[in-house]
């Protein structure tokens, strides 16, 4: 478990045994759980092992691509220091870690997926990423200790979006760029219903058999996506959070998003 720090007491990591199961009720709108928090943490833990292989099978692929193409916006300059936040198993850590960045931090509020990111290394010569366990809400950096801060396919899983949204302008130089990777519902009207027959009806059901998730892990994918805030508003609150430009572009047919906003 070399090159994890965490900073969560056992008692603490002792809560990602056992996640409560998401149902009808609760899926209504996760986002606005008073305990979502906690819950999409367990939730997380549960399926750790089997993330990588999910991501690559119910995105048809193109998981991998949106990262390299998320890298690819934040225009690393050579040397930056490059914060991935919900860093998960380390997919888009390890592409900036591929960059021109000279040096790379992953951090992830869920603890079994650091151990999973720290078996990823890049090529020789490119910097190995640091893995920390810490909140969005509350980065373990100090005030702009960073030149990039990414998100990818987590900033809908955090309790407060505009705090974290602040909480990330915070740790930015002068010059800092954001990058947010999310889902999205496509416009067209045929293929948001061909998407949500998928993304509600197949990949449940499938994502389930492949991680033996008991809880509702991947019944709880499709509904925090569906009822997330829609892309205007998205780049409204990155405006409200103190960035002064943010521009978005859209990947696959509108089903990611990926948003870069400026200090």
């Amino acid at each position: 478990m070399a090159g994890v720090l965490a900073f969560t007491r056992r008692g603490a990591y002792s809560l990602i045994v056992s996640s409560p199961r998401w149902n009808e009720r609760l899926l209504a709108n996760p986002h606005a759980l008073a305990d979502k928090r906690e819950r999409v943490r367990r939730m997380f833990g549960d399926i750790a092992g089997s993330y990588d292989l999910n991501n690559r099978i119910h995105s048809l692929w193109q998981d991998q691509r949106w990262r390299r193409r998320a890298v690819r916006i934040a225009e690393v300059r050579p040397g930056e220091t490059v914060v991935d936040v919900a860093c998960g198993t380390g997919d888009l850590t390890l592409a900036f870690s591929e960059s021109a960045a000279g040096r790379v931090i992953g951090i992830d509020y869920t603890f079994p997926m650091l151990p999973l990111a720290c078996r990823k290394r890049p090529s020789r010569g490119r910097p190995v990423p640091r893995f920390v366990c810490g909140d969005a809400l509350c980065l373990p950096l100090p005030d702009g200790s960073a030149d990039i801060v990414s998100i990818a396919f987590g900033i809908r899983n955090v309790a407060d979006v505009s705090a974290a949204a602040r909480e990330f302008r915070r740790v930015l130089r002068p010059g800092g760029r954001l990058i947010v990777l999310e889902f999205a519902l496509p416009r067209h009207p045929a293929l948001r219903c061909l998407y949500n027959a998928y993304f509600r009806r197949v990949l449940p059901l499938t994502a389930t058999l492949i991680s033996g998730d008991r809880n509702g892990a991947y019944r709880y994918l499709p509904e925090s996506v569906n009822t997330f805030i829609e892309p205007p508003a998205m780049c409204e609150l990155l405006l409200g959070a103190g960035f002064r430009a943010v521009r978005q572009q859209s990947l696959t047919f509108g089903v990611c998003i990926c948003y870069r906003a400026d200090v």
